[in-house]
Order: structure tokens, then sequence, then C-alpha cells
């Protein structure tokens, strides 16, 4: 894992990289991602898809970090 400003670069799937953005690493507005995420941290992620560009779209937020499960709707804070 990288840490960056904006966000943390993952490695899943063995050779795959990808960006967890900073919105998506928790459900609480983060205002430093190292509040959340150190390198070397093992996460848990779900694969969200592909931005315009090609490149991977990851969340950590909508994971359980403990169990690894997706988080149910109603777990999910109400949109804004």
């Amino acid at each position: 894992m990288k840490v960056v400003d904006f966000g943390a670069f993952v490695n899943f799937f063995g050779a795959k990289d990808g960006l967890v953005h900073i919105c998506q690493l928790t459900d609480q507005r983060v205002g430093k991602v190292t509040d959340v995420v150190k390198e070397g941290d093992k996460v848990r992620v779900k694969l969200l898809g592909f931005d315009e560009r090609g490149k991977v779209r990851l969340s950590m937020k909508v994971v359980d970090q403990e169990t690894g499960k997706e988080k149910a709707e109603e777990d999910a804070p109400a949109a804004e």
C-alpha cells in the first residue's frame, strides 16, 4: 500500500493495483489519509468499477474491515 494525499493505492488480486480515494476510506470525513491507513496496512476493499481512463476504483467504506463482508445498505449512512 502506498499512501498519498488523495487516497491510498492498494495491491489486490496479486499483481493488480488500484486507488481507494480519500472519500472511499470510511463513512466519516477524513482529514488526512494517514488518519485511517498507513503504508503496509492490510485492508479489505470492494471493486467499484473503472474510471473513464480505465483506472480501477476501490472502496474500503462499503466493506466491514473485520469480517470482509460487504456492509448492508441499512448499515450505510443516508446520502446527504
